[in-house]
């Protein structure tokens, strides 16, 4: 075991850091004359947990002075009516960002829902041309986890440039992107997934280990070495309605120099990454006329 004290990385104070700035940057542009920025969010059915997820979403909106564009829709709207309302914000002066909560009911295609979304208004980015943008290093919204994740490594001071990167899970929301972003900054990334034979082989050689696979206690201490850096994206709900990550963390944390813990670490931050991603569609699209 290494004789050193663990730091707990704080999502949440780091979140609240990140709200209050983005709430000062809207208010400096208000005030100097410019239009609210807007955000437009779509829930689609009466699934729960997305309403809580969009209400928290909302709030957050309303926290740092955007104007709050909500549409609540039956489960059973057509895709093309639930299109058309896509492009109508698409067209909307006021409106910077668009996002579609998932999951979307069965009869209607998500890619085809998240693609209608101007590349420029997609603050989720999970538009094909953001993705390309971030896979390129350019210019483009990043998705909000993984955004999220860099934000607290740098928040941190981990010095990223010639460190292993281990990234446990492979979707296009957290684990493809982070591997992406991690990769720009001179890491060495490994991407672990369902299919990865003698998983701890890997995930032993992280410098930094990004878990993001919804495996309750997927990560064992015997399966990291001294010194880690552990962000666990994770989030389960146990039998008696604990919620847990991906990581064993009480067994993992006196071996990591420094670890996210669940709830309070990774999840806030991708709350508050669309609070940023806003604000910059926000501050790109107030420079489109004088480029124009």
């Amino acid at each position: 075991m290494g004789e050193h004290e663990t730091r707990i990385i704080d999502g949440k104070a780091s979140a609240a850091r990140l709200k209050d700035a983005v709430k000062a940057q809207v208010a400096t542009h208000v005030d100097a004359g410019h239009r609210v920025p807007g955000l437009c969010t779509f829930l689609v059915g009466d699934d729960p947990a997305s309403d809580v997820y969009v209400r928290h979403k909302r709030n957050d909106a309303g926290f740092v002075g955007f104007s709050d564009v909500h549409q609540k829709l039956p489960a059973d709207i057509s895709e093309e009516a639930l299109l058309d309302l896509i492009r109508e914000m698409n067209r909307r002066d006021d409106v910077d960002g668009i996002l579609v909560q998932l999951p979307l009911p069965k009869h209607i295609d998500r890619a085809r829902v998240l693609n209608a979304i101007l590349p420029s208004k997609d603050v989720d980015g999970f538009h094909p041309v953001n993705v390309a943008g971030l896979v390129l290093g350019q210019p483009s919204h990043w998705p909000c986890t993984p955004k999220g994740c860099l934000h607290l490594l740098d928040e941190l001071g981990v010095e990223l440039r010639g460190k292993h990167a281990v990234v446990v899970g492979h979707s296009n929301i957290v684990g493809r992107p982070m591997a992406s972003l991690l990769v720009q900054r001179d890491c060495t990334v490994t991407i672990c997934h369902i299919h990865t034979q003698d998983l701890a082989q890997h995930t032993r050689q992280a410098d930094i280990l990004v878990v993001a696979t919804g495996c309750a206690g997927l990560i064992s201490a015997d399966m990291v070495k001294d010194g880690v850096v552990v962000l666990d994206v994770g989030i389960s709900r146990t039998e008696d309605g604990k919620l847990t990550g991906d990581v064993q963390f009480d067994d993992v944390k006196p071996k990591a120099a420094a670890i996210t813990p669940v709830p309070g670490g990774v999840g806030p931050m991708t709350r508050a990454m669309l609070l940023q991603n806003t604000l910059e569609a926000y501050e790109g699209h107030l420079r489109l006329p004088a480029e124009a």
